[in-house]
C-alpha cells in the first residue's frame, strides 16, 4: 500500500523530472527568432509557432508603405508636371527671368541716376554731401517747372509708371517670384495709366474746381462724395473695360467680368480714398493732387489690377488643365 500511495502522490517521480528539465536549461540558449525588431519590438516576445502570422503581418506592412511612397512620388511628379506646363503656357522660362531681371535693374538704375545727376551741370567741386543735400529740392523745382511747361505730358508719364510698378506689385502679391512676373500684363496696366488716367485725371481735377469753386469747409466732402461716387465708378469701369480689350477678350466676356465686379471694386475703394481725399481736397493745391494721388495710387493699383486679372488668369491655368490632361478639382496644390 505504501509503495501505489507514494506512486500516485503528486510529489511523484514522473512530474519532478519536467521540473528538474526546466530548470537544467542553460542561460546562454536561445531560442531563434525571425521578427523584425526594427518593425514591431513586441514581435521578438511572442512565440514561436505564430511566426507565419508575424510575417504576413510585416510584408503587408511593408507593401503599405511601398505603397505609400508610390503615391508620393507620383503626385510629386503631376506637381512638377503641372508647374512646368504652367510655366510653358505663361511663358516663363530662364531667359524671360534675366529679361525681366535685367528691366527692373535697368529701370531702377535709371531714375535713381536721374535724380542724383540733376545738378551735373554745375556740381563740380560738390561733396557727396551737397549732392544729397540739394538733389531733392532741385527735382522738385523741375518737377514743378515741367507742370508748367507740359502739365498733361508730366501727369501722364508719372501715372504710367505708378501703374506699371502697381501691377508688378499686384503681381508679387498674387505669389508670383520677383523676376518672373508677366511683362505684358504689366505693358498693358502702365499703357492704360499712361494714356488715360494721367489725362483724364488732369481734367477731372479741373473740372472739380470749377464745379465746387467755394473754400467752405463742406465743399472738401462733396469733393470726395463726388469722387468716390462718380469718379470712382467712371475710371473702375474704363481701367477694367480697356485691360480686357487689350487682353483681347470678348465683348460679352469683359461685360459679364465687369458686372461681377464692379461693386466689389467699388465698395474696396471706399475703405481707402475717402481718408485719402480728404488729404487731396483739403490740403493739396490743384496741380499738385494727381502726384499725392498716384502715391496712394500704388496701393489701389494693387486692387484694380488684381481684381481685373484675376478671372483672365483662371481662365488661362483651366485652359493648362485641360491641355496637362488633369482636372482642376484634382491637380495638385502646394
Amino acid at each position: 500500500m505504501t509503495t501505489l500511495k507514494s506512486f500516485f502522490s503528486p510529489a511523484s517521480h514522473l512530474i519532478e523530472p519536467k521540473k528538474n528539465f526546466s530548470l537544467s536549461i542553460s542561460p546562454s540558449y536561445h531560442l531563434p527568432t525571425l521578427s523584425k525588431p526594427s518593425l514591431n519590438p513586441n514581435l521578438a516576445q511572442k512565440i514561436r509557432p505564430f511566426w507565419p502570422i508575424n510575417a504576413v503581418t510585416e510584408d503587408r506592412e511593408v507593401a503599405s508603405t511601398e505603397k505609400i511612397g508610390d503615391q508620393d512620388e507620383e503626385r510629386t511628379s503631376m506637381s512638377t508636371k503641372m508647374e512646368g506646363t504652367e510655366r510653358s503656357i505663361l511663358g516663363i522660362t530662364s531667359s524671360d527671368r534675366l529679361l525681366n531681371a535685367a528691366i527692373v535693374l535697368g529701370a531702377g538704375s535709371l531714375a535713381v541716376t536721374k535724380l542724383l545727376t540733376i545738378d551735373h551741370d554745375y556740381w563740380q567741386g560738390w561733396t557727396l554731401y551737397e549732392v544729397l543735400r540739394y538733389a531733392p529740392e532741385h527735382n522738385w523745382n523741375a518737377y514743378e517747372e515741367a507742370l508748367k511747361t507740359h502739365p498733361v505730358l508730366a501727369k501722364m508719364a508719372i501715372s504710367g509708371i505708378v501703374y506699371s510698378l502697381g501691377d508688378w506689385i499686384a503681381q508679387c502679391y498674387e505669389g508670383k517670384p520677383l523676376f518672373e512676373f508677366d511683362r505684358t500684363r504689366m505693358f498693358r496696366s502702365g499703357l492704360v495709366g499712361f494714356t488715360l488716367h494721367g489725362s483724364l485725371s488732369h481734367y477731372y481735377y479741373q473740372f472739380c474746381e470749377a464745379l465746387f469753386p467755394s473754400k467752405d469747409w463742406w465743399v472738401v466732402l462733396a469733393k470726395v462724395a463726388l469722387d468716390q461716387s462718380v469718379w470712382a465708378a467712371l475710371w473702375n469701369s474704363i481701367y477694367y473695360v480697356v485691360l480686357g480689350f487689350l487682353r483681347l477678350e470678348s465683348p460679352v466676356n469683359i461685360f459679364d467680368e465687369l458686372k461681377a465686379t464692379f461693386w466689389p471694386m467699388l465698395t474696396a475703394g471706399w475703405k481707402l480714398w475717402p481718408f485719402a481725399h480728404l488729404i487731396t481736397y483739403g490740403v493739396i493745391p490743384v496741380e499738385q493732387r494727381l502726384l499725392w494721388v498716384d502715391c496712394v495710387e500704388l496701393i489701389w493699383v494693387t486692387i484694380l489690377s488684381t481684381y481685373s486679372n484675376e478671372k483672365s488668369e483662371v481662365r488661362i491655368s483651366e485652359a493648362s488643365e485641360a491641355e496637362s490632361g488633369f482636372p482642376s478639382n484634382e491637380s495638385p496644390k502646394d
